[in-house]
């Protein structure tokens, strides 16, 4: 029992090794580069039908949602040097 198990733990791991390395499909400029863009797609993304066409309001929400939590842990900090108490809620925070 303990050689048909060793036996088919080495026939699976020979199989997924050759499966690995059969693969040669792409052409890579260099090691690890080897992203090929698909036939059709255009050298300049911008003005496409693949141009994302981000609103940048919707891109900003992030950068104000972090500026507000930077803000609030201020709060947080100034109450917790100030008081030696750590409040969540920064309303119940006294200013």
């Amino acid at each position: 029992m303990k050689k048909l198990a060793l036996f088919s733990m080495a026939v699976l791991a020979a199989g997924l090794s050759a499966s690995a390395l059969a693969y040669d499909g792409t052409n890579c400029k260099e090691p690890g580069v080897c992203w090929e863009p698909k036939p059709g797609y255009p050298d300049k993304v911008a003005g496409s039908k693949y141009d994302p066409k981000h609103d940048v309001n919707e891109l900003n929400k992030q950068a104000q949602s972090v500026k507000e939590m930077e803000a609030r842990n201020e709060k947080r900090r100034l109450n917790f040097v100030k008081t030696g108490k750590f409040v969540y809620d920064v309303e119940e925070i006294a200013n």
